[in-house]
């Protein structure tokens, strides 16, 4: 057996020496020679003739190598053996020829040849079947590092339990001692601590209403959160936050606007928005509920009609123990398709919106990629590997892996995309997460708990597909965080000297531009301007109560004139006696007050109240030292006012009753009043006499300048109106000798009669003017109004001395002076409508329009866009801008103390 074992010695250094031709190519052939066995021990049992044929034998084959050609080793290798076995064989037969030497005690040597023969063969055989025990110890092997790698996982799995443990003393230890600090306190106002997120946010803030497009000026890092609609972004957002806190819809879009997610430590698990003092509890499913709702209802307040999704920024803060700080932004998600109902440009508008986030070179981008989807299905991949090529500043996630699993069959492919060699995109790492178990209502909890169990049991984990750093969110979270506040520290105090390089150009050009002005921003011009109004609304309470009612009376005439003239005065006129006059005129007064005329006056009283407070600020624009720039701002404010601004309608019924008992006295009581109702009859039949001759001159008789400018004489229109009214006088002086003859009052008939229309045609027709019968009505409307004016003037100067026969009830001549009383009335109502009025402006309106003036001004005050427009000029948007560079860098400056502060 020893002699086998040393033969096989031979036979393996054989094979060694062929397999390993490479490198025993390179040695020299002495060394080849001298690393031949030692057969010496084979003289015990072979003749020394034998041991030295076979050592020759060994030498030749040892010979027979090709050194410089070491391909076919195992045909070489094969053929060495079969010569050596053709050696033994023939060695052995040679030897029986010899056999008769043997002594009968001995065992000849023929017989041990044929025995070593038979060994090698077999052992010959054994080496044919090397592959299958090769195999064995390979599987032996793989059994075994499989083995220990169960063993490492297990220790592992027990070490994250027990960092786990730990992290939640530590979490309830934190708490404590923040709730024992607040007691501690005893009540007493104490100086809150910022935390250093807390302050970056506010500088992102501040940073995004300065730059809501993310141009060169914003450069500071925030996390980024893109991916495919669906693919399990928003999820891996609330795991991270730990709370179940955006809108959730089975294939809808949800994500409509940009929501910045402020993440921090504090004892209570709670989130608040930026504009909003409201906490909401995210350990409470009401609260979590309201919070859902409330962000959903800002996301379609932002949007746009006629659009799909929104740039404008929701800005949350969340709050919770063991929270890792940092800021992220939730954008829409990708989409491949627009649907009915979506805005034509959405797909381009998500995409122009990802593209302004991620073209921050310091921003960080969380990648989020279905896993239980077809990789060439993603869009993101693509959309990402453009903004960041070389994957410096990209974190990778691959979600729903637990759907992966179970539906992949090749492993390989998993392996692939965390390993970054699938898709054409790069990444700083590559992360696996499970987020959920299809409902989503299970709270996050139990979520984490479903994902540690599947990463402790998953079969791709086990193979070492999925490493322990590259699972769960929570390494997740921990290597964002730190990625985070990495790029934060690098770019922080250059993102600073940028701001006050840019505060110093700004201040610059201010100086240059608008000498000995101080600067007012737009806020700062706006509350100027607020004060200068809210003074003129004081103001109108110091105007005199004459001027009041003067303007009044004013109105009420200018308004209540037409309807006087025509519907009343002129048919009451037609009448034939004065007491069908007086009949006709109660009846008339009477309907009007009772529908009318309350709320005639009450808009009159709305309309002078207004145009009072707008004189004011007219008035107080004429000034030297008046600053034009919010002239805009200030009309606005009134012509608002004169929208919102409402009567109070308890003065209608006031007023209906004073008025109705005004209009129905027909006594005046003394001479006084006689008087001056005659003046104030023969003052306003003037006017409208002036008015009225006015109009039907312009009409006949074009004033001589617009001939002037025109180079055109009287048209055919006009001179037909000439004709026509030289007609229709000579009716009314026709009447008029009728009258007196007849003694009747035709004149006063307002009527154009068959016979007298047909009259003035032919008339016309005569002298070659051929106009139609409404044309000639027109006319004659207005030729008799002034023609019933000039009666009624020349009345008024006759009856102004009249009020001594009006007392005994005398006339003199017919004369009985009615109209005198008609226009007392009108009067009379009038003053004491205006004091009426008067007193409810002086007394209620003003202070109801301070109220209303200041609601107006908070309006417009939370409207950017209104006070963009209305305070607006170069002096303004350079102001605005410097302020806002001024607060970045104040706000950059101080986060940079604190950082550099912070242990």
């Amino acid at each position: 057996m020893a002699f086998l074992l040393r033969l096989l010695r031979l036979r393996y250094l054989l094979f060694g020496t062929a397999v390993g031709g490479g490198y025993a190519a390179r040695k020299k052939y002495q060394e080849i020679q001298d690393a031949l066995p030692d057969l010496s021990w084979m003289k015990e049992y072979m003749p020394e003739e034998t041991v030295n044929a076979l050592s020759k034998h060994l030498a030749d084959l040892a010979n027979s190598v090709s050194l410089p050609d070491t391909t076919n080793l195992q045909d070489r290798v094969r053929e060495l053996q079969e010569k050596f076995a053709n050696f033994l064989s023939t060695s052995s037969q040679n030897q029986t020829s010899d056999g008769e030497n043997i002594n009968e005690g001995e065992q000849k040597p023929s017989d041990a040849l044929f025995t070593w023969n038979k060994s090698y063969k077999n052992v010959q055989l054994t080496s044919e079947e090397q592959d299958k025990l090769n195999k064995a110890v390979q599987l032996k092997e793989h059994e075994r590092q499989e083995k220990i790698h169960q063993e490492m996982m297990s220790i592992q799995i027990k070490y994250q339990r027990e960092i786990d443990r730990l992290e939640k003393e530590i979490k309830a230890m934190k708490k404590q001692i923040l709730l024992r600090r607040d007691r501690n306190s005893g009540g007493k106002q104490r100086k809150i601590k910022r935390s250093l997120i807390d302050m970056y946010s506010e500088v992102l803030d501040e940073l995004n209403d300065y730059d809501t497009n993310y141009n060169i000026q914003d450069h500071l890092p925030r996390v980024i959160v893109i991916g495919d609609q669906s693919s399990g972004k928003t999820s891996v957002l609330e795991m991270i936050t730990q709370a179940r806190i955006f809108p959730r819809g089975a294939g809808e879009m949800m994500t409509r606007s940009p929501v910045k997610v402020t993440l921090s430590e504090g004892p209570y698990h709670i989130a608040t928005f930026k504009d909003s003092p409201k906490e909401y509890d995210l350990t409470k499913e009401a609260d979590l509920a309201s919070l859902r709702k409330e962000i959903e209802l800002r996301m379609r307040g932002s949007v746009k009609d006629g659009q799909t999704i929104s740039s404008e920024v929701i800005s949350l803060s969340v709050k919770g123990p063991g929270l890792q700080r940092m800021v992220l932004v939730d954008l829409p998600g990708i989409i491949s398709t627009e649907t009915i109902g979506m805005a034509s440009d959405t797909k381009n508008s998500i995409t122009r919106l990802a593209n302004n986030y991620m073209s921050n070179p310091n921003a960080i981008i969380l990648c989020i990629q279905d896993g239980s989807v077809d990789a060439e299905r993603s869009n993101v991949t693509e959309l990402v590997s453009k903004m960041d090529p070389h994957g410096k500043r990209t974190i990778f996630v691959l979600t729903k892996v637990d759907m992966a699993e179970a539906n992949l069959h090749d492993t390989d492919r998993i392996q692939k995309i965390l390993d970054g060699k699938l898709f054409p995109m790069k990444a700083l790492g590559y992360f696996a997460v499970v987020t959920g178990k299809g409902n989503a209502d299970d709270p996050i909890d139990l979520i984490q708990k479903y994902e540690e169990d599947f990463f402790r049991n998953s079969k791709l984990f086990g193979d070492g597909v999925f490493k322990a750093t590259q699972t769960t969110t929570r390494n997740l979270s921990f290597a964002v965080s730190d990625c985070f506040w990495k790029m934060v520290k690098e770019s922080v105090e250059q993102q600073a000297d940028t701001f006050k390089a840019s505060r110093f150009n700004l201040e610059t050009e201010w100086k240059n531009s608008f000498t000995k002005m101080r600067e007012q921003d737009r806020d700062e011009l706006f509350e100027k301007a607020r004060g200068e109004i809210l003074d003129e609304v004081v103001n109108l309470s110091l105007i005199p109560s004459q001027q009041w009612e003067d303007n009044l009376t004013k109105y009420l005439w200018s308004q209540m004139s037409n309807f006087i003239f025509d519907d009343v005065f002129l048919t009451a006129a037609q009448a034939e006696s004065v007491g069908g006059f007086n009949t006709t005129v109660d009846v008339k007064l009477q309907q009007w007050a009772e529908k009318e005329l309350p709320r005639q006056c009450v808009n009159i009283g709305h309309d002078v109240l207004l145009d009072e407070f707008q004189g004011l600020i007219e008035r107080e624009q004429k000034s030297r030292s008046y600053d034009p720039i919010t002239n805009d701002l200030k009309m606005q404010v009134v012509q608002a006012c004169r929208t919102r601004h409402q009567w109070d309608t308890k003065a209608l019924d006031s007023l209906r009753v004073i008025q109705t008992q005004a209009l129905q006295d027909r006594n005046v009581p003394d001479k006084q009043q006689w008087e001056t109702a005659a003046k104030f009859m023969e003052n306003v039949i003037r006017k409208e006499l002036e008015q009225q001759e006015s109009e039907l001159n312009s009409n006949i008789n074009p004033s001589s300048w617009s001939k002037l400018f025109t180079f055109q004489g009287s048209t055919i229109e006009e001179k037909n109106r000439q004709q026509c009214v030289k007609e229709l006088q000579k009716l009314l002086l026709n009447r008029q000798q009728l009258d007196k003859t007849t003694k009747h009052n035709y004149t006063f008939r307002s009527i154009l009669d068959y016979d007298e229309l047909t009259t003035v045609k032919k008339n016309l027709q005569a002298q070659k003017v051929d106009v139609s019968n409404d044309f000639i009505s027109e006319l004659w409307q207005r030729v008799y109004k002034i023609h019933f004016l000039k009666r009624n003037l020349s009345t008024c100067l006759d009856c102004r001395r009249f009020f001594y026969y009006y007392q005994k009830g005398l006339s003199d001549q017919g004369l009985d002076c009615h109209e005198v009383v008609f226009f007392w009335r009108l009067k009379r109502m009038i003053e004491i409508t205006s004091n009426a009025i008067r007193q409810q402006i002086s007394n209620i309106e003003t202070r109801r329009l301070e109220r209303e003036v200041k609601e107006i001004l908070d309006d417009f005050n939370t409207d950017e866009t209104l006070k963009a427009n209305l305070l607006k000029g170069k002096r303004v948007d350079l102001a605005e801008e410097l302020k806002r560079v001024r607060q970045v860098q104040e706000k950059l400056e101080e986060f940079i103390v604190a950082l550099n502060t912070e242990k």
